[in-house]
């Protein structure tokens, strides 16, 4: 009976001190989240700023850094244009380069057009993603190839809130 009382205190110390250390442990980049739902995201190029929306309500807001030539609407790959119109988040990567990334559906068939006119591919790929390794690197605020980015722990938040599906507008 001794025996058997030790161990259930030891066993319940050692429960204690791994709930201690797990809450000093780094908390990984996959987050949970049980808020509203995120029914929009609106982009804002010219304010650097992207909002989260449920319904008609901003939950959350992030400054951004966009393509390297943010001016006007992308026109075809590599003018470091971010593009602008209505798109839908089409994946989620979360082995991405930059962090974790949200895929958005750019080209759309205009896009495509626009470009072909221009005897041009219109790029693809575009992304809402964090830094990782390489972009903390870079100091310039826009400095993206065409993606819309925030930091890292900023992802880890976008990422846990946008599903699959999510309506993107962008505006100039």
């Amino acid at each position: 009976m001794r025996t058997t009382r030790r161990s259930f205190i030891a066993l319940a110390a050692l429960g204690g001190l791994a709930a201690c250390s797990s809450k000093s442990q780094p908390q990984g980049k996959f987050r949970s989240y049980d808020g509203p739902p995120v029914t929009q995201i609106t982009v804002k190029k010219g304010e650097r700023k992207m909002y989260l929306l449920s319904g008609s309500k901003a939950i959350k807001q992030y400054d951004i850094g966009l393509g390297f030539q943010p001016v006007g609407h992308k026109q075809r790959e590599g003018d470091g244009r971010t593009p602008e119109g209505v798109y839908f988040i089409d994946r989620q990567n979360p082995n991405s380069q930059y962090h974790l990334s949200l895929g958005v559906s750019y080209p759309q068939q205009d896009d495509r057009d626009r470009a072909m006119l221009l005897g041009q591919p219109p790029g693809g790929d575009i992304m809402i993603h964090g830094r990782g390794p390489w972009g903390r690197q870079q100091k310039a605020r826009d400095w993206t190839a065409g993606c819309i980015a925030v930091n890292d722990d900023e992802i880890e938040e976008i990422f846990s809130m946008v599903r699959v599906g999510v309506p993107v507008v962008i505006y100039p």
